[in-house]
């Protein structure tokens, strides 16, 4: 928390609009289009909730098929499947760890030549790190498939200065409690077509026609953010620049500090690329490194209760999406097998900082 959230909390218990919808809900969507340059955004209950409402509106029913990144979190094809749809995921590319245009390019003319033209893309900023967003743009433009940003990791992240989450028809932003910025739990929708926000509102709010009555003429869904978790939200955005530092400043740290040892890299920006680097990543190749797996630094650090994590599983290894198309070159794999998450909160000390290098000095000094 930076601080100044109590005070718009304040504010939403003195005015007593505690439930969904409220001024501050309007003023976080207002600091999300003045943050991202987007033309629109509708703050909801979670990244998620904006996904399977984009899914909805791009018309996705029972039976198509929608390309996902494989290597990503499972919030990012859950919404496929509620809506009936089968995911057909592609791996990544090594530069970026993210959906690879090539294979991307691949997938797609094999979907068609099955009968079976994907109804939506969803490339994903992972850890924070933009995807390749010009080359998989001009893949879909060419097959007409519209573009759907997973930006839940990658807020404050761009190419060329451009945010992250407006380069597609419609972007994905999410506030859970381990993003750079929080809600407690959230997220939204933006996009530059006008048409798309007004309508995910709509579907959000349960579908309520404008009636004097309660009336329904389509499904709909309770996906709107309280005004209180907007209220935090727009507190939270006063320190957004400050947490990316923050972020930015472990990722240098690490960088420095894994400097001595042979076979641990780490995932640079390519050029007019900025990470917001949510969270620091490594890969250890065995071969190099003397023998040191993920492994053996995940456990080192364990045993001095520090947690660490592997890299996501890649959707197409997940038992739930067993049987699903894959267009496969490998990199997941690797990544999966050999990547590790470090600590990486805003709020990591100086001193906690120094306890993970002492305790990585002694992984590598028996070596």
């Amino acid at each position: 928390m930076g601080g100044t959230e109590q005070k718009y909390i304040n504010e939403a218990f003195e005015s007593n609009w505690i439930a969904p919808l409220g001024p501050h809900v309007d003023g976080f969507e207002n600091d999300l289009v003045t943050y991202t340059g987007a033309t629109h955004a509708a703050a909801l209950s979670s990244g998620t909730a904006a996904l399977h409402l984009a899914l909805i509106m791009l018309d996705v029913k029972p039976g198509d098929e929608v390309i996902c990144q494989s290597m990503t979190f499972s919030a990012s094809a859950n919404p496929i499947a509620y809506l009936g749809a089968t995911p057909v995921f592609v791996d990544s590319e090594e530069e970026t760890w993210n959906m690879c245009p090539v294979l991307l390019k691949e997938a797609i003319n094999d979907r068609i030549a099955r009968g079976k033209k994907p109804k939506a893309i969803i490339p994903v900023h992972l850890y924070g790190m933009p995807a390749k967003m010009d080359e998989i743009l001009a893949v879909a433009n060419e097959y007409g498939i519209p573009v759907l940003e997973d930006a839940a990791e990658a807020l404050g992240s761009s190419i060329n200065q451009k945010a992250m989450g407006t380069f597609g028809l419609m972007g994905v932003l999410s506030f859970n409690g381990n993003k750079i910025i929080t809600t407690s739990g959230g997220g939204s929708l933006i996009s530059d077509d006008k048409e798309y926000i007004v309508k995910s509102r709509f579907l959000a709010t349960q579908s309520r026609d404008d009636a004097p009555h309660y009336q329904h003429s389509e499904i709909g869904y309770n996906y709107r953010m309280s005004n209180v978790c907007a209220a935090i939200g727009r507190g939270q955005m006063e320190v957004l620049n400050a947490h990316i530092d923050l972020r930015r400043r472990n990722w240098a740290f690490y960088k420095d500090a894994f400097a001595p040892f042979d076979g641990i890299s780490m995932l640079e920006e390519p050029e007019g690329y900025f990470s917001n680097r949510w969270l620091s990543t490594i890969l250890v190749d065995p071969k190099v490194s003397g023998g040191v797996t993920k492994e053996t630094i995940r456990l080192a650090l364990q045993e001095d209760n520090i947690e660490s994590r592997p890299l996501w599983k890649p959707m197409h290894a997940q038992p739930v999406f067993n049987g699903a198309p894959f267009y496969r070159n490998g990199v997941s794999d690797k990544l999966f097998q050999n990547g590790l998450c470090l600590p990486s909160g805003s709020n990591l000390t100086v001193t906690e900082l120094d306890r993970i290098k002492k305790v990585l000095a002694g992984i590598f000094s028996n070596r």
